[in-house]
């Protein structure tokens, strides 16, 4: 772990997580069997699990600054790199992701590991290549609801090839937040496709894939990318507070 040492990850056992994470400011901890997080915030509203895309991983700056705007909006971010991920910073060499099903598995440990700290919500999201692990991961198990930005719903200019057969399985609340000119579904796409009534969209005007607009929209990246986390923010509040309304109306 030298590349996450010398970024200051401290090393910490998984059962020391029960006592360690008590800051608003980032956190960053290198745990024992799973790999290095970095901790976000305070839990008022709930935790979100967040992974990266397949070539930037948890510390690129679209993932810092869209972790910081949760936490900001009382969302405690948990935001860790893969396996292959790990590979990649500790050799310097670039490696593509392996496949998809591997990488769930991954993302269950950690979800495991993090669910019993407390009984706040537990979502599960990522950008891109993250959002479409943590849709497959949420359509095989329980869990709060999922995030996904920029969702890869079919590969550049492979319009029919598309990765949205497991959404049919989803019983969770769960919200995509789409560039308009995004190459992975554009909004004229993806309002063309049959989408279960459980899955949201929200669009952001002129972004691509990584919610950069053009120069002439008078839009930047950096306002795109907190408009995203505001978004998400409000839905993760929005649908804690129709448990608590329904809670209310049993009682």
């Amino acid at each position: 772990m030298s590349y996450y040492a010398g970024l200051g990850f401290e090393p910490l056992a998984p059962q020391a997580l029960f006592k360690g994470i008590a800051s608003p400011a980032v956190q960053r901890f290198y745990v024992e069997g799973y790999g290095p997080v970095s901790v976000s915030g305070m839990p008022r509203q709930g935790r979100l699990l967040l992974l990266h895309g397949a070539g930037a991983g948890h510390l690129s700056d679209f993932m810092r600054q869209f972790a910081a705007t949760l936490a900001a909006h009382d969302i405690q971010v948990w935001a860790i790199d893969l396996p292959y991920m790990q590979q990649m910073h500790e050799q310097g060499k670039r490696r593509p992701p392996p496949p998809v099903l591997k990488s769930v598995t991954c993302v269950a440990d950690w979800y495991s590991l993090i669910e019993p700290l407390g009984p706040l919500p537990l979502w599960v999201g990522g950008k891109s290549m993250g959002g479409r692990l943590a849709s497959l991961f949420a359509s095989e198990r329980t869990c709060s609801g999922v995030i996904a930005v920029g969702y890869p719903f079919h590969p550049p200019k492979k319009p029919d090839v598309l990765r949205t057969e497991h959404f049919a399985s989803l019983s969770c609340p769960t919200l995509i937040i789409q560039g308009e000119r995004d190459p992975f579904g554009t909004r004229a796409e993806v309002e063309s496709y049959r989408l279960p009534r459980r899955v949201q969209v929200e669009w952001l005007a002129d972004g691509d894939h990584d919610f950069k607009p053009r120069k002439l929209s008078g839009l930047n990246q950096k306002v795109l990318i907190d408009e995203a986390a505001r978004i998400a923010a409000s839905f993760v509040r929005a649908q804690g507070a129709e448990v608590g309304d329904t809670c209310s109306t049993l009682v």
